[in-house]
């Protein structure tokens, strides 16, 4: 297990509308039937509170700032105890919202349904900017996961500006016209998947070569570092230099939170100075470690070592 540097800058994750997710586990799902899981499991949920989670298993202490609202804020903070270092809570009124995940059987498929989640007002979200930039200061600030109902589009790309400002390194996993602006910020590192990438750039990435190609337009304008996972072809880590990066085969379960658990590999291993490559061959592990586990549950670190074994890493540019 990699120790815990003393010297190491701090990290941040902001999660606006955490949820508790309640996955089933079913046979079969059938119109208009009622259907008995065969297994359920409640987790903590949302985005950042996935990459916190996923920080502490990997001994990258971080402070997980996130909102929580009514009786399922109460539950929510009884399911982060243990799983996250450092939570930093800010109560709002409403209710902390219900994510649904389905894993049909036969035929193998998953649905997931995700809620809106409380209002944030105008005060409440100047508050946890500032308590972000406060805690960051100059080390990593990972800012991902869906908005609350009145968080403007464009807030992610305002606290990136001002988390660059102040000398820090914003990553930014969203998606649609949030990542959108917030690459015009120039955050330190992106995570888009293939699809958001498309969706991003208006137009399909078919192979890996116009994958890499539009990873390094981003990069040429003002992107540190793009990392694009695509499923099963591996993953890109483009910046000042490219590498490609090859998963290991696992039995998958479930692929919720492998995205996650990815930028949670990136900024584990960028915050402790290790290298691009052993960035990425960290963030592939944890990906494919957590796509091999039921429902929200993210991977076994002691898993790890193995898998990043057989995971394959190159360096083309």
């Amino acid at each position: 297990m990699t120790p815990v540097l003393a010297d190491t800058p701090p990290i941040v994750t902001l999660t606006l509308n955490p949820c508790v997710d309640v996955s089933y586990d079913i046979p079969q799902l059938i119109e208009d039937q009622k259907v008995h899981a065969i297994a359920t499991r409640l987790d903590p949920g949302g985005n950042g509170i996935n990459v916190a989670r996923a920080l502490k298993r990997l001994r990258a202490p971080a402070w997980a700032c996130a909102t929580v609202a009514g009786e399922i804020g109460l539950l929510f903070e009884r399911l982060i105890r243990g799983q996250i270092d450092h939570p930093h809570l800010v109560r709002i009124d409403g209710e902390t919202r219900i994510n649904t995940t389905l894993q049909q059987r036969q035929p193998r498929a998953q649905f997931e349904v995700s809620a809106a989640g409380p209002v944030i007002d105008e005060p409440t979200l100047d508050r946890i900017s500032a308590e972000v930039l406060a805690l960051t200061g100059r080390g990593y600030a990972v800012l991902t996961g869906s908005r609350s109902p009145g968080v403007p589009t464009s807030y992610y790309a305002e606290l990136c500006t001002a988390l660059r400002a102040q000398g820090a390194r914003p990553v930014v996993d969203a998606r649609g016209e949030a990542l959108a602006q917030a690459v015009a910020a120039r955050p330190y590192l992106i995570k888009p998947n293939r699809f958001e990438l498309e969706q991003l750039l208006g137009r399909p990435l078919p192979t890996r070569d116009d994958v890499l190609r539009a990873a390094a337009s981003l990069h040429a304008q003002g992107v540190d570092w793009v990392c694009v996972s695509m499923g099963g072809e591996g993953a890109v880590l483009v910046g000042a230099e490219t590498y490609i990066g090859q998963a290991p085969q696992v039995q998958v379960v479930s692929t919720v939170g492998a995205g996650d658990s990815m930028v949670g590999g990136l900024v584990a291993a960028l915050s402790r100075g290790e290298t691009p490559a052993e960035a990425l061959r960290l963030a592939l592990a944890c990906g494919s470690g957590t796509s091999e586990q039921p429902g929200t549950e993210l991977f076994d670190p002691l898993r790890l070592a193995e898998l990043k074994g057989r995971t394959v890493v190159q360096r083309i540019g």
